[in-house]
């Protein structure tokens, strides 16, 4: 597949995204590998996210995103290529 025209030129690192709950159902898969450039912060996945899977956007909004079983302290930290990353939407319950 021919690269997007927003990704030519760029350095690109492969992750994985796992996908949870209602995010899983929107999706409609458990994981999925994505090429991101260098540098992308999680606040930026987010929108990447978003972007391929539109249904996704509202969830994104409230979900934690944890980065390698760790949740970082802000949206700013930046992803290492191989990170594996979990979109993990609020749960209620009682």
């Amino acid at each position: 597949p021919t690269c997007p025209f927003w990704l030519r030129g760029l350095l690109l690192m492969l992750i994985k995204c796992l996908f949870f709950a209602q995010a899983r159902e929107l999706v409609g898969h458990v994981d999925q590998k994505l090429e991101v450039p260098e540098g992308t912060t999680v606040a930026a996945l987010r929108s990447v996210l978003g972007d391929a899977h539109p249904g996704l956007k509202g969830v994104l909004e409230t979900a934690m995103l944890a980065v390698n079983e760790e949740y970082p302290e802000d949206d700013a930290g930046v992803l290492q290529p191989n990170d594996e990353v979990a979109v993990i939407p609020p749960v209620s319950g009682g």
